[in-house]
């Protein structure tokens, strides 16, 4: 059976709508790109419907909230319009520019998304434990581990014993070292990755707190992860590589970076700036 998108069961829903909702479904269809930006008081007021009005709009089509309603539409379009993570790249023989436009825009629909899935109170959640950690180590594989080196990168620069190492049986020794207080960051787009769950839980065990940075649903990383950072559910389960999901990682990345630097920097700043002046002196 062909899958229906957002905007096609709005169409085949337009019978079923109240007034209210029928208002709000016709500025959807009109404004689809620029509906995941917008919140139910935005479409409230752009409608002159009430909010609840957009929940009930929501429901009528059989999801839950206006959030999940966000993430699906910003699916349906990057895929219709958008495609660039599967196989189906190859249908259409784009321009190199085009195909530069189509990337920019997976990559900033991605990240826009994840204002809507990530959760402010994790955030602050994530923030108060490792600004307190002394070790922060991080981990994923494939398109992941690319997010995980980034992050041990970054947090080393603050000054925390930081580290991610793609041999499985390095990072076991790794976290055998945690300590309660410490954090390990478990990075997984699906949250099913055998190797992610298994250091995971280990680091558990070791007493560390467990952070996952993965996609918005319920996977076993998910559920077993202490904080939760939630990215956009925007890729092919086939792919040809893990774009969208990546970007949304190394953004929440950069926040974490941005917000340990904001709380601790005036501790690490000197030592920061040395590094760099000596990292000059070798460009000479």
């Amino acid at each position: 059976m062909r899958h229906l998108t957002i905007l096609s069961k709005i169409e085949n829903h337009m019978d079923r709508f109240t007034q209210a909702e029928k208002k709000i479904a016709i500025y959807i269809m009109e404004h689809a790109e620029m509906v995941p930006n917008l919140t139910t008081k935005d479409i409230s007021n752009n409608t002159g419907s009430s909010e609840a009005s957009v929940v009930r709009f929501c429901k009528t089509i059989g999801i839950g909230s206006f959030k999940a309603f966000k993430l699906a539409l910003v699916r349906d379009l990057t895929v219709a319009e958008m495609n660039i993570n599967d196989f189906s790249v190859m249908e259409k023989k784009d321009s190199p520019y085009d195909l530069f436009n189509k990337v920019t825009y997976v990559n900033k629909a991605a990240i826009e998304t994840t204002v809507s899935t990530l959760d402010k109170r994790e955030l602050e959640k994530a923030s108060d434990v490792i600004v307190k950690a002394k070790k922060v180590l991080f981990y994923g594989v494939g398109g992941s581990a690319v997010s995980a080196m980034d992050g041990a990168y970054k947090f080393t620069k603050l000054g925390y014993f930081s580290a991610m190492n793609l041999d499985f049986h390095m990072m076991l020794s790794l976290v055998g070292h945690l300590e309660e207080g410490d954090v390990f960051i478990a990075i997984s787009n699906s949250g099913q990755t055998k190797d992610v769950l298994e250091l995971s839980r280990f680091a558990k065990k070791k007493g560390a707190t467990v952070l996952a940075i993965t996609k918005l649903g319920k996977s076993p990383l998910f559920k077993e992860a202490d904080i939760k950072l939630c990215t956009p559910d925007m890729e092919q389960a086939i792919r040809i590589g893990s774009i969208a999901s990546r970007t949304a990682q190394l953004n929440i990345i950069d926040s974490l970076y941005i917000i340990s630097f904001n709380q601790i920097g005036n501790k690490v700043s000197s030592k920061l700036h040395e590094s760099s002046e000596e990292a000059n002196t070798l460009r000479r």
